[in-house]
C-alpha cells in the first residue's frame, strides 16, 4: 500500500513560517508538522525519531524541512541532519531558512540569465555589490555568486565590522573570499557603487537602499536587482515586476522583487516536490535551489 508522505518542519523560531507550510502542502505533502524552538542539539534526536519510525523503504515518504531566519544555522543543523541517519534508515531533508536559499538563488539566476543575454558574459570576473548582507537572503546572495567566479563586495548599512564578521564566516565554510566594506554612509555607498557591475540588494522590506540619484553615477552598471517588494523599493526608481527592463537614469537593467519571487516560489515548490517524487532520499541546500533556479529563470 502507498504511505503517507510526512515532512517535519524545523525551525529554531518560536513560530513556523506560514508561507512554508503553505508551500510544502501544496506541493503534495500529506502531513505537515511545524516544530519550534528546536536547537542543534535537538536535530540529531528528531530525525532518528522519524527515520526509526519507519521501515527504510518508507524514507522516501519522509522529509525533514530546516527553516529560521540564519543560513550557517541552517546549514549546521543540515550537517547534524545528514550525521543523524543509520543507512538503510534515511530521509530527505531540504534547508531554506527564510526562504533565503530559494529567495538568493532565483535572484542569481535572473541577473546570470540577464547577463548572458544581454551583455554576453558570465558572472565570472564580475564585480557584484550586495547590499543587506548581513542578512539571510544576503549572505546566501554572497556565497552563490562568489561561487559562480564573482568578485563580490558585501556591504554593511551599520559598518563594516558586521560584514567583516559575514566575510570570515563565508571564507571559513566554504573557502571563498569576498571583500566587506562600510556602506553607513550615503559618499561610502558610492564608492562601493562606482565599480559595481552588477548591484544586489537584499535589504530589510521596505528601507530604500539606493537613490536614483546614486544610480545615475554608477558608471559601470549593467544590472541592478532587488528582491523587496513592499514599498519603498530598495533600489529607487525599480519597478516590482521589471524583468530586464531598462532602469532610469542609466544605462543598465532592473530585475524587480516580483520576477525574482515568480522563480524562487517555483524554486521552493519544485524541490519539494522532487522531495516526494524522489526514488530515493535527498538533501537539498542553496547549491541545489540555484540549480533548479537556474532550468526555471528566463
Amino acid at each position: 500500500m502507498s504511505r503517507k508522505t510526512i515532512l517535519h518542519m524545523l525551525t529554531p523560531l518560536r513560530q513556523m513560517s506560514p508561507f512554508d507550510v503553505n508551500m510544502a502542502l501544496d506541493a503534495g505533502y500529506d502531513a505537515v508538522v511545524p516544530y519550534t524552538d528546536v536547537t542543534l542539539s535537538d536535530v540529531g534526536n528528531l530525525v532518528q525519531d522519524a527515520i526509526f519510525s519507519r521501515p527504510p523503504d518508507a524514507g522516501v515518504a519522509t522529509g525533514i524541512f530546516l527553516a529560521g531566519k540564519d543560513a550557517p544555522a541552517a546549514l549546521d543543523m543540515l550537517d547534524a541532519a545528514r550525521n543523524a541517519m543509520v543507512p538503510p534508515f534515511e530521509i530527505s531533508v531540504f534547508a531554506d531558512p527564510a526562504g533565503s536559499f530559494t529567495t538568493a538563488a532565483a535572484m542569481v539566476a535572473k541577473v546570470e540569465k540577464a547577463l548572458a543575454k544581454i551583455c554576453g558574459r558570465k558572472l565570472e570576473g564580475t564585480s557584484v555589490a550586495v547590499f543587506g548582507a548581513t542578512g539571510v537572503v544576503g549572505y546566501c546572495t554572497a556565497v552563490i555568486t562568489a561561487q559562480q567566479g564573482a568578485s563580490v563586495t558585501v556591504i554593511g548599512h551599520d559598518g563594516i565590522e558586521r560584514v567583516k564578521a559575514i566575510a570570515a564566516s563565508i571564507k571559513q565554510r566554504f573557502n571563498l573570499t569576498v571583500e566587506p566594506a562600510d556602506g553607513s554612509t550615503e559618499a561610502k555607498k558610492m564608492e562601493v557603487l562606482r565599480t559595481a557591475e552588477v548591484v544586489l540588494a537584499a535589504a530589510k522590506a521596505g528601507v530604500q537602499v539606493i537613490s536614483a540619484a546614486q544610480l545615475a553615477k554608477a558608471g559601470k552598471l549593467l544590472i541592478a536587482a532587488d528582491v523587496n517588494a513592499v514599498p519603498p523599493a530598495g533600489i529607487e526608481g525599480l519597478k516590482v515586476n521589471a524583468n530586464a527592463d531598462p532602469l532610469d537614469a542609466t544605462e543598465a537593467v532592473g530585475i524587480g522583487p516580483l520576477s525574482i519571487g515568480n522563480v524562487k516560489y517555483k524554486t521552493q515548490a519544485g524541490l519539494f516536490e522532487q522531495m516526494i517524487k524522489a526514488k530515493k532520499p535527498v538533501i537539498f541546500d542553496f547549491r541545489d535551489a540555484f540549480a533548479l533556479a537556474r532550468e526555471l529563470a528566463k
